[in-house]
């Protein structure tokens, strides 16, 4: 498998100065996903930005891992009603131009 798009998890973890338990914590907790590839851990560029806002939630609002899941599921519930409105707009905006 290449790894052309995945960061080693020891990389990440050394330059975001986390512990890997934290990250595995998150993988456990299914909020992140990482890969093994030949004995060695990465984290998908698909996840970084999930993941860094995991980090900043836990280190500057001291968020434990069950808080950063019950954020992580409030804040997709809030983006599927946003997709929701954004379509049902767009419909109404049908019926406004007859």
């Amino acid at each position: 498998m290449a790894t052309d798009s995945l960061i080693a998890a020891n990389d990440f973890c050394v330059y975001y100065n986390v512990e890997y338990t934290f990250i595995n914590s998150l993988q456990e907790a299914g909020l992140v996903q990482i890969t093994t590839v030949n004995e060695t851990t990465y984290i998908p560029e698909t996840e970084l930005q999930k993941l860094e806002r995991m980090i900043h939630l836990h280190h500057d609002l001291e968020i434990n891992i069950a808080g950063i899941e019950a954020i992580t599921h409030l804040l997709g519930r809030m983006e599927e009603m946003q997709e929701n409105m954004r379509i049902l707009k767009n419909q109404l905006r049908i019926y406004e131009q007859d």
